[in-house]
């Protein structure tokens, strides 16, 4: 059952009109993109250089590792924690540098951070493999850490250091970094060759390590069950670095494990509805795809032909033209979960972005079972998902931290949450974050400038709440696939001129558009039109906006709309227990020349908007 949940602060409403960003194109992908880098230094732990652009950020977890006689000093915070967790930190080095290897030609000037963000965490993997056959996979503990709420500059917490070797092994973790550590090795392989043979050496090493020892990494390392656990187990890891292991080095011994261990591990018979840090099977089989669309199959050519068509399956699923389809949110968002469903969104459309390209370059088609699938369609599917995240949803959201002008204000977030230790270096203690700055109903001091939260939920509902962490918390990997993604949107096909422009349509367009409706009631104004449209199991919905405006020279006070034909979720008024509307509950008042939206979605013409009773200050 859809809710009614407010749709921004009162400042949004009262001073401005809040329009959703323009539906085919009107994006500004570029700017975007420099925000979802920039994100990543907001997650820095460690001594932080001279060159960083967050400053209201300071140096962090600088005894890291120390009582276990390694240096840990840096890498990335995973989330809105102060905690190091070396599976998805992995996840996020290799999918930033997929990006770049896809698309960092398109980046421009924003190549250098990108490759600045991957060293930032590749320095610290290198520094967590001290020895061939052990490799660090935690900092700090979960339990304790969210115990409290601290900035990383103050942190109080427990700093242990946890790790895998021969006694407690932890092949997913180990063939994670191994992916990470050979995917950056090809992104520096021109500009620091010396330091991307460093990462070759560590990426054999760590796959060496992840098939002879087998285990799984959250078995040995117990402490990271409740926060991330390989729930998938690690054949897809041990194929994923051997993927990746190829992809760097073309040896072919690399090539003949994903032949000869695809059935066996599974690359062959999973087919998938995800792709994330723990399930991996979609990005292996669109690799391996890839290496057999690139000529490159030689003998496993019959086996590679299986991994992709598990990979199609997937694309079909998210394109909801397969046996077994996503499930999608009302405003069309692939939705898998509650917690943080973004992270899906954003590595299955970077799948499907370098999907498409790769078939239109072999010119193919994606076979589905509803039929076939032109490349250009993949691409816009995968836009359409990423034009959600940046505001064309039926809330007009912004779920990029600073892009648009309505977007998450209280993020479940430490850092951000927290007033600078530049502005304000008073210690900050363990249970009086909570007390002073957790529950503090307000923005947040600093912003997190590109951070992409958890998202809305299955009916593109969203509550821009501190404490709603399944919803406003941001993740390092929520980011890493987006940069890529981003960067071919941003570029079009100026870059390559055998890829299809991204502006083609995903659907027809629909015949016949509602018509604008304006109803004047002295003195109120109100326009409504329908500014998105989809299809959704045979029934076309529109998402309509209204914006009312005080028209009289006067603030208006005990405002009440009544809203009739309405057969759909309604966004941004307050519903009394009359049955009429009345403004958000924290707006008091409208005052004069100033105007609110709100928006419904359903699959029938305008509703009808009238006002009820008001009264004139």
């Amino acid at each position: 059952m859809a809710k009614f949940i407010r749709i921004g602060e009162a400042a949004v409403f009262l001073l401005m009109v809040v329009v959703p960003l323009a539906l085919a194109g009107g994006h500004d992908y570029g700017q975007a993109l420099s925000k979802s880098i920039l994100f990543f230094e907001a997650q820095r732990s460690g001594y932080l250089p001279g060159n960083q652009r967050v400053n209201w950020r300071g140096n962090s977890g600088l005894l890291d590792g120390k009582a276990s006689g390694v240096d840990l000093v840096g890498g990335y915070y995973d989330a809105g924690d102060n905690v190091k967790f070396g599976l998805p930190m992995a996840f996020t080095v290799t999918m930033m540098s997929w990006s770049i290897l896809e698309y960092g030609s398109q980046m421009g000037s924003e190549l250098g951070h990108a490759m600045d963000a991957i060293k930032w965490g590749t320095d610290y993997l290198i520094k967590a493999h001290p020895e061939p056959r052990v490799l660090y996979g935690e900092v700090g503990d979960g339990n304790t850490d969210h115990y409290c709420w601290q900035r990383p500059e103050d942190m109080t917490t427990s700093r242990s250091a946890y790790r895998i070797d021969v006694n407690n092994p932890g092949s997913d973790l180990a063939g994670e970094t191994a992916a990470a550590m050979a995917a950056a090795s090809i992104v520096f392989h021109r500009s620091n060759p010396a330091y991307s043979k460093e990462l070759l050496t560590h990426a054999y090493q760590l796959f060496d390590f992840a098939d002879k020892y087998r285990g799984k990494y959250d078995s040995s390392i117990s402490v990271a069950q409740k926060y991330y656990r390989s729930v998938s187990g690690y054949a897809d890891e041990l194929l994923w670095a051997a993927a990746w292991l190829y992809k760097a080095t073309n040896e072919p011994y690399y090539l003949n494990y994903l032949g000869q261990n695809g059935d066996a591990l599974g690359g062959t018979g999973w087919a998938m509805t995800e792709f994330g840090w723990d399930v991996k099977y979609a990005g292996v089989q669109t690799l391996v795809a890839m290496f057999l669309m690139g000529g490159k199959a030689g003998a496993h050519s019959p086996v590679f032909g299986k991994y992709q068509e598990k990979a199609e399956m997937f694309m079909c699923s998210c394109m909801g033209k397969g046996n077994q389809n996503v499930h999608k949110t009302p405003g069309g968002l692939i939705f898998r979960q509650r917690w943080n469903n973004l992270q899906f969104v954003t590595s299955a459309s970077f799948l499907l972005t370098v999907y498409s390209d790769h078939l239109t370059s072999a010119r193919k088609d994606l076979h589905c079972a509803s039929g076939r699938v032109a490349p250009s369609e993949l691409l816009a599917f995968a836009k359409s998902q990423v034009d959600y995240i940046l505001g064309d949803n039926p809330r007009a959201t912004s779920y990029m931290v600073g892009y648009g002008s309505h977007f998450p204000r209280q993020v479940h977030h430490r850092g951000s949450s927290i007033v600078s230790i530049k502005v304000d270096p008073s210690f900050v203690s363990c249970r009086g974050g909570y007390a002073t700055w957790f529950s503090r109903k307000a923005s947040d001091p600093n912003l997190l400038t590109g951070a992409i939260v958890g998202g809305p939920d299955a009916y593109d509902n969203f509550a821009d709440h501190r404490d709603n962490y399944e919803q406003t918390e941001p993740a390092t990997y929520n980011n890493a696939p987006l940069l890529g993604v981003l960067a071919r949107l941003h570029s079009g096909h100026a870059a390559y001129n055998q890829l299809l422009p991204v502006e083609v349509p995903l659907q027809k367009p629909i015949a016949v558009q509602p018509k604008p409706v304006s109803t004047s009631t002295a003195p109120v104004e109100i326009n409504q039109k329908a500014t998105a449209s989809w299809v959704s199991n045979g029934k076309t919905y529109y998402r309509y906006s209204a914006i009312v405006t005080n028209k009289s020279g006067k603030t208006i006070k005990n405002f009440n709309l009544t809203v009739s034909k309405l057969y759909g979720p309604l966004w941004g008024l307050t519903k009394t227990a009359g049955g009429s509307y009345a403004l958000p509950k924290w707006v008091s008042s409208l005052p004069a020349d100033k105007s609110i939206e709100f928006v419904y979605v359903h699959s029938g013409p305008i509703a009808d908007v009238s006002v009820s009773s008001y009264t004139l200050a």
